[in-house]
């Protein structure tokens, strides 16, 4: 073996999901602490000082609100969405406009990044500003619920990837990619779960579809005051939206935009969506883990560069976002190093692929859950190694709280 690769099995994998993986630079995994399987990842390590981290962070200025850079970067979006408008008005009834489909549809992805640092309170001091900016680039210019999103987006920083408190877990068509409930399907879901990994990139294509439906019906179920506004803003949107396109665009060709421009926005998030979280550790329900070990087994970090970090909206750097939501967004980078220290010290492993990687990751992860849906195995050698690591895992954290009682009763970390 050359000594700029080695198998990701000999990261100290061991688990026969890993069997037959292909060959990965070590650099693309960068493990910080005891080199172990992503799905085992610091269960049973120490705590990361997450005070003396953050009063780093803090000392360093990364907390720092950054106004040069959102005047620019919400200016360019907005221009864009507007240019690209211009253009399709231009263009006039042609099926050429499909091409401004396409692009229309990546200036939405990018609105949705400015949406989710606002949702995060990272571009204004003001709360309300942070929610009126929210407000007209997630309702009034994408048509999406901010209200929703933002209570949703809440609850899955405070409990990524565990079961039954992560609104993204199991979101999807069916449940299709909850690891953690594959064996207990049945019907049509377990026989999709069989089709996990072929299913995963043509689901994408239906990301907005569910973000657009799942935000009505939190609009039509609720009638308090700023769901009402939020309901009139969605309507706006709607209303230019379509009288835009069908003013200037046959039944046809309408019908043709709406499609393109709708699939490339969905597919766009869910690309920069699903490297965060797929395929690493889901926590059990009511799990006992420390805040910031919660945040790093449970998040990937992507590396590629400037390129990657603009057409990811930031998120490549998750794992500083999950432990620092308001850090914004160009001072994520700065705040990786003082991170990954601080995973270094206490022995935490700290997950970092490239793009490509990440999904050869997460496909491979599906596609051994597919096979051992379709067998019907339950005591697995993976499972049962992920119950003995949760069994140390829980002893460590009766005895660090004093119960004296031992371990509650162990459940399986899964993959998701």
């Amino acid at each position: 073996m050359s000594g700029d690769t080695a198998p990701a099995c000999d990261a100290g994998v061991g688990l026969s999901d890993y069997e037959g993986c292909q060959e990965l630079p070590h650099a693309a995994f960068e493990f910080l602490g005891p080199a172990t399987h992503p799905s085992t990842a610091s269960v049973g390590a120490s705590p990361v000082d997450f005070r003396t981290l953050a009063m780093q962070i803090r000392a360093d200025g990364l907390f720092n609100r950054r106004p040069g850079y959102y005047v620019a970067k919400v200016g360019i979006t907005v221009a864009a969405l507007a240019g690209g408008w211009a253009v399709f008005v231009v263009v006039g009834n042609s099926w050429a406009d499909l091409g401004v489909a396409v692009f229309l549809g990546a200036v939405f992805a990018q609105l949705g990044f400015i949406g989710h640092d606002a949702g995060h309170q990272q571009i204004f001091a003001s709360r309300r500003a942070n929610r009126l900016l929210g407000l007209v680039i997630g309702d009034v210019l994408i048509g999406l619920s901010f209200g929703w999103w933002v209570s949703k987006h809440s609850a899955h920083h405070s409990h990524p990837n565990e079961i039954g408190r992560d609104p993204d877990v199991g979101s999807d068509l069916f449940g299709v990619f909850e690891g953690a409930n594959s064996m207990r399907r049945e019907g049509p879901a377990r026989i999709l779960a069989r089709w996990r990994a072929p299913l995963f990139f043509p689901l994408m294509l239906l990301r907005s579809v569910s973000l657009h439906a799942s935000g009505i019906r939190h609009l039509v179920r609720r009638h308090d005051r700023a769901t009402v506004v939020e309901k009139l803003l969605v309507f706006l949107h709607a209303g230019m939206f379509f009288t835009i396109v069908l003013l200037v665009l046959g039944p046809l060709k309408a019908i043709a935009f709406v499609a393109v421009q709708q699939t490339v926005f969905s597919f766009y998030l869910g690309m920069s969506f699903a490297p965060n979280h797929k395929g690493m550790p889901i926590i059990p329900a009511g799990a006992k883990l420390d805040f910031a070990r919660r945040q790093i087994i449970t998040s990937r970090n992507v590396s590629g560069g400037a390129l990657l970090t603009f057409a990811l909206g930031g998120l490549n750097y998750q794992i500083e976002h999950h432990l620092f939501p308001s850090i914004p967004r160009p001072n994520l980078q700065r705040a990786q190093a003082l991170v990954k220290a601080s995973c270094r010290a206490a022995h935490v492993d700290y997950c970092e692929l490239s793009f490509f990687d990440s999904f050869r990751m997460i496909v491979h992860h599906l596609q051994t859950d597919a096979k051992g849906v379709q067998r019907g195995r339950q005591d697995s050698p993976e499972n049962r190694q992920l119950e003995e690591v949760w069994q140390d895992a829980q002893r460590e954290a009766a005895s660090q709280e004093g119960q004296g009682a031992g371990p509650q009763r162990a459940r399986s970390l899964t993959i998701r």
